[in-house]
């Protein structure tokens, strides 16, 4: 076999016995929790805002990161819901470069798998302690999940995974809303086929159990741009895309119908700084049409505390060492200019 054993990792419940989430801080995430999902549900007229990090590298600079959004969610909670984002999974496109976290809690060092899965925790539960916001993080490996599952409020669908039958599979399993991206081609009825997936019941094999899941009504699309046969990005969150993607909705028996605009991506063609305008065309679709304005719950922004990116070992205090992210400064004020369109 080409396989090689190294060692055999901890089960989730031994880890999560080992770095518990306070009781205090699972209050929290309850409140968040039904907060999010009544926005997902139209209950609420609040509006999502999932933002930080395109990768969570490093501890220290991610919570500082996290408190200053906390700071910001305060003058502007009755209007909107931040989410900040800790993703501690980084798919790469092929499959080289640094994969998160989860892999190599030093990005400079080797991959330790279990000094990564505790790495992930402590800061997860560390953000919420002293921010009192859950996060958002992306569900990269599937048979992680329950690794994290009594922390995030909400979880996002890659586009390269979004056609996986595990991940449509385990999405359905989840109380907390998930975000299923098109994928890379644009094909919004393979989005949609995944939210349909994942909001029915299901029966599977997961982590060596027979299991059985009562569906996820939560679950809905982001869109997130696509790329041609060239390469070149194509956009998707412009009016008339938000549009299509509504008749579409319309034609399929799907509870909840909601999407959640990524601003990065393929939507800006990675260029960082688009991402401001972006989502001012997207908040300005909403006030132009009723039917976009109930379907558009949120966005996505890639941003940190210094804008751009940097290599692994670049040493800049709170820059992106993958994509690229918006600064501090731009991504406060365009927080505040999202909360003036509400």
């Amino acid at each position: 076999m080409s396989f090689e054993f190294v060692k055999k990792l901890p089960t989730p419940e031994e880890i999560r016995e080992g770095f518990p989430l306070p009781g205090e801080l699972a209050e929290i995430k309850k409140k968040r929790d039904a907060e999010i999902a009544d926005v997902i549900t139209g209950k609420s007229d609040k509006f999502l805002v999932i933002i930080g990090p395109c990768s969570a590298d490093n501890e220290d600079s991610v919570c500082d990161y996290v408190n200053r959004l906390a700071k910001v969610n305060e003058k502007v909670k009755d209007k909107l819901i931040l989410i900040p984002r800790i993703y501690t999974n980084k798919p790469r496109t092929t499959g080289e470069g640094y994969k998160g976290i989860v892999h190599q809690p030093d990005p400079e060092k080797k991959p330790d798998f279990l000094a990564g899965l505790i790495a992930m925790r402590k800061m997860h539960i560390r953000a919420i302690q002293e921010s009192g916001l859950t996060a958002a993080d992306e569900m990269l490996y599937p048979e992680n999940w329950r690794y994290v599952s009594d922390i995030l409020s909400y979880v996002a669908i890659g586009a390269r995974s979004v056609e996986d039958q595990q991940h449509r599979l385990t999405v359905s399993g989840f109380d907390v809303p998930a975000g299923m991206k098109n994928p890379t081609s644009g094909d919004l009825s393979v989005m949609l086929n995944s939210v349909y997936a994942a909001q029915h019941p299901h029966s599977f094999i997961y982590r060596g159990w027979e299991v059985n899941t009562t569906g996820n009504e939560l679950t809905h699309t982001v869109l997130r741009g696509a790329t041609n046969k060239h390469g070149n990005s194509i956009p998707n969150y412009h009016y008339e895309d938000l549009n299509l993607l509504l008749e579409m909705y319309d034609k399929m028996d799907l509870k909840n119908p909601a999407c959640v605009i990524d601003a990065n991506h393929s939507n800006s063609g990675k260029q960082f700084e688009q991402q401001i305008r972006i989502v001012k065309e997207v908040m300005h679709s909403r006030r132009l049409s009723k039917d976009i304005h109930r379907l558009v719950k949120g966005v996505m922004v890639e941003s940190y505390i210094e804008e751009g990116c940097q290599k692994v070992g670049g040493g800049v205090y709170g820059k992106s060492i993958t994509d690229p992210c918006l600064g501090w400064e731009d991504s406060e004020k365009l927080i505040y200019d999202i909360a003036e369109y509400e």
